[in-house]
């Protein structure tokens, strides 16, 4: 009578299913990262589009709102930084307020920054709040950050031009001229608002968005587009 014996695996039978399988884990362990990374960047990117979708809506926003008050600027530009003078968001208590721009480092690297006043109602106090936005601009000072003063963070930048749509051209962004004073109107401002205002900002390479972005904006009582 014969009697069957089962058959076991050999050694190398047994190194050869390792192997497979150690390297099916690591195909699987691969393509899980690359799917995580894929993830991480796809979030980062949006996160960018959002934040840069929402600090251009508020650049155009301090625009359309921008106000002439006698004997002040409702614009200024010197290089560096843009100061302008605009209305209070609440429209049920009347008021204005000095908001800058500029490109500043922090401790989080280089970005475009916000600057915003506290809402005031006289001559005496926007002098005060303008100072304030170019104090800083230009060292970032205590005083130019308390008191109901506020300084935002926005995106990532690495360099930014302006320019003014003035005599029917784009022309670079300078500080405007006082103009002559109307005999009708002597209390009138110092500067007159240009019809346009080109911004070219350039986004620095990373996980997030980069490239030069332009953006154009026209004075609402301008008819039609400026731009190029």
């Amino acid at each position: 009578m014969l009697v069957s014996r089962s058959r076991g695996f050999t050694l190398i039978e047994l190194l050869v299913a390792i192997a497979v399988m150690a390297l099916l884990s690591l195909i699987s362990w691969r393509g899980l990262d690359s799917m995580s990374r894929a993830t991480t960047q796809n979030q980062q990117r949006a996160d960018a589009v959002l934040t840069l979708q929402a600090t251009l809506a508020q650049w155009g926003a301090d625009l359309d709102a921008v106000t002439t008050l006698a004997q002040t600027r409702p614009i200024d530009w010197d290089g560096r930084v843009l100061r302008l003078t605009r209305r209070g968001s609440d429209d049920a208590a009347p008021s204005v307020q000095v908001v800058a721009w500029m490109l500043k480092s922090g401790s989080d690297g280089v970005r475009w920054r916000r600057w915003q006043s506290q809402p005031f109602t006289t001559r005496g106090e926007w002098q005060q709040a303008w100072n304030f936005a170019g104090a800083w601009a230009q060292d970032g000072g205590a005083s130019a950050t308390g008191g109901g003063y506020s300084d935002v963070p926005l995106v990532p930048a690495s360099n930014w031009q302006l320019y003014f749509f003035r005599d029917n051209t784009w022309v670079p962004a300078s500080q405007l001229p006082t103009v002559a004073p109307n005999p009708n109107n002597p209390a009138g401002p110092v500067v007159a608002m240009p019809d346009g205002v080109r911004l070219v900002i350039t986004l620095p390479p990373g996980d997030g968005l980069s490239g030069t972005l332009t953006r154009d904006w026209v004075k609402p009582t301008v008819g039609s587009a400026k731009s190029s």
